[in-house]
């Protein structure tokens, strides 16, 4: 009887050993993991960006850089970083093309098949609300007017939150429609929507938050409004 018990308990210290690694790992490490993920990222954009060409002004002895337009997006290819000062002046995050595992671990992902950044259509966007970063752990603090500002690196798109966040279920994808159901958008525009994860630690059902495009200007003109302190 003596041997089963100590068994039964080395046992349980193992698995409650495993348990509390586990933990360390969902809540920690993959934390420290994807920071660093998406930093890199981050730093890949700003050097693509940084090759730029130099051309010639009208005016004589004028000359200035400007980067090239971005090409099509690529699977697995970050093309964006985007801003949200409701979340910290600090947060920001890179947009990865695709929302399969591998790209939400390094950033946010872009929904193949939406529309490119600041064009006609619905530019929709997916985050983990916990683990991986937990970029939008905070999430349920965005409110209409908010800004989400976004670069390619040759242009600041602004877009202004009109609704949310919403809750729904994961089946709805009706909500990244071109005209995306429930956000009150009566005809096509240029609009952002945002997914994440509810409850905060499970899967269950989603939030959602829509906005429109309020503006843009080219990154020569320096960062926009929203993102000055």
């Amino acid at each position: 009887m003596r041997v089963i018990v100590r068994t039964v308990s080395e046992l349980c210290i193992t698995l409650g050993t495993l348990i509390v690694l586990f933990v360390v790992y969902v809540l920690f490490w993959t934390g420290v993991q994807a920071e660093g993920a998406m930093n890199d990222q981050i730093d890949r954009l700003h050097r693509q960006w940084s090759t730029g060409t130099v051309r010639q002004r009208d005016a004589p002895g004028e000359r200035t850089v400007s980067v090239t337009g971005p090409g099509p997006y690529r699977e697995g290819e970050p093309f964006a970083i985007m801003y949200i000062p409701r979340l910290g002046f600090t947060w920001n995050k890179p947009v990865l093309e695709g929302t399969g595992r591998g790209e939400l671990a390094k950033g946010l992902g872009h929904y193949r098949g939406t529309a490119r950044l600041g064009r006609k259509g619905n530019f929709a966007v997916a985050g983990h609300r916990r683990t991986y970063g937990d970029p939008f752990k905070d999430f349920p603090r965005l409110r209409p007017g908010d800004a989400v500002v976004l670069t390619d690196g040759t242009t600041w798109f602004t877009y202004r939150v009109d609704k949310g966040p919403y809750k729904t279920v994961p089946t709805d994808v009706e909500v990244i429609d071109p005209v995306p159901r429930k956000s009150g958008y009566t005809g096509p525009g240029r609009y952002l929507t945002l997914t994440t994860c509810d409850p905060e630690w499970g899967h269950s059902h989603r939030l959602i938050v829509w906005a429109h495009l309020d503006s843009t200007q080219p990154v020569e003109a320096g960062e926009p409004k929203a993102l000055r302190r």
